[in-house]
């Protein structure tokens, strides 16, 4: 589990897969301001979420900046069995990238 991106887990019960998903991410809006220069503070966000299940894609999602810092999503997977593994990227508008994956148990 990848700490520096975010945190997730991934749970088998009855062959559905319950994926929980922490991104570490600001997402700034391009509206609030620097308390101690006034500046404002530029945009910055995740614009897109893709979800894999061993490799497959079972999820895209296109963002904008209104989603708050440190996103959190909950999704389930049909058909899963223990050992696969979920993978989660990330894709913001500066061109930085991010992922996190769990083998589920």
């Amino acid at each position: 589990m990848n700490t520096e991106n975010g945190r997730i887990r991934a749970r088998l019960k009855d062959g559905v897969i319950g994926v929980r998903v922490l991104l570490r991410h600001p997402m700034e809006t391009g509206s609030r301001k620097d308390p101690a220069t006034g500046e404002i503070i530029p945009r910055h966000y995740i614009q897109e979420v893709v979800c894999e299940h061993n490799g497959k894609s079972v999820l895209t999602m296109d963002w904008g900046w209104g989603i708050s810092a440190n996103p959190y999503i909950g999704f389930q997977i049909k058909n899963g069995a223990a050992g696969d593994t979920v993978t989660v990227r990330w894709t913001d508008d500066q061109g930085q990238t991010g992922s996190v994956e769990a083998t589920v148990s």
